[in-house]
């Protein structure tokens, strides 16, 4: 466990499967729903980009908190926690750290990590969630049943296959 996460009383558990993962599912306090975004984890803090042109958790770069979820190599949730939420202001000295390495994990961006930085700074907010304590549900305390939430509303539709033929039909002779 690196010494940031220590100094902040994080569990092990915590730390361990935040490092591995790529995507993490954010519950911002007044939102409908937890939403997946990707992430990285540096120096004791999770780090997430929104805003145009990357993933959009809506209320999150307004939230002063948030329950971050973080699934395992077998697709089920290993831990849930609880984090304080803050910006990263991109005149800061953690900016400068921080966003070249969020950068560079940064699949299929659009230009190089520099120009991505330099969009980041005009554009986008990047969220520091720290953890505040250990985790609020891992092992045994994880429900038994199904968290699953219903699909969103949405207008979208599958389009529709045609019949499969073999050979064509043609007109019955007059």
């Amino acid at each position: 466990m690196d010494s940031a996460a220590a100094d902040n009383g994080v569990g092990p558990l915590v730390e361990e499967a935040t490092k591995k993962a790529a995507v993490a599912w954010l519950a911002v306090p007044g939102g409908s729903r937890a939403l997946p975004a990707w992430c990285a984890w540096f120096g004791g803090a999770l780090y997430v980009v929104t805003g145009p042109g990357e993933q959009e958790v809506p209320g999150l770069t307004a939230a002063d908190s948030a329950v971050v979820t973080i699934r395992g190599d077998h697709g089920g949730r290993i831990v849930s926690w609880p984090a304080t939420a803050s910006r990263l202001p991109p005149d800061g000295d953690e900016w400068d750290t921080i966003a070249p390495q969020l950068a560079a994990r940064r699949l299929n961006a659009s230009g190089t990590a520099e120009q991505v930085v330099v969009r980041w700074a005009a554009e986008c907010v990047i969220t520091r969630l720290t953890p505040t304590g250990d985790a609020a549900d891992a092992g045994r305390s994880m429900p038994d049943g199904s968290l699953a939430a219903p699909p969103p509303p949405s207008s979208a539709t599958s389009a529709t296959r045609l019949p499969f033929r073999l050979h064509r039909i043609g007109r019955p002779p007059a």
